[in-house]
């Protein structure tokens, strides 16, 4: 089965379309390697933490700040598919 990537984030913030903009990329992005791109509205404030299955790949609060696009797509990549050339964001 294709891996999920999860998405947690404090609604209480306003990050759901911070959150929904990644999940679009990532769909977009590898529509051929994820079976889905779940938005999970966390009860911790302040969270927003990426998961492929349950590995924590990004973590707001340990990393402190936010992934951006290009470096999301690779920490992804490198879990679901690390042969995939990812174009401009391997640059």
């Amino acid at each position: 089965m294709k891996p999920t990537v999860r998405i947690t984030y404090c609604p209480k913030c306003g990050w759901l379309l911070r959150a929904a903009y990644m999940a679009q990329e990532l769909l977009t992005t590898f529509v051929d390697d994820l079976y889905a791109v779940q938005l999970e509205p966390s009860e911790i404030s302040g969270r927003y933490t990426v998961l492929v299955d349950d590995k924590i790949i990004f973590d707001r609060k340990r990393e402190g700040r936010f992934p951006e696009i290009k470096e999301l797509k690779q920490l992804v990549r490198n879990q679901v598919n690390p042969q995939k050339d990812l174009g401009h964001s391997d640059r």
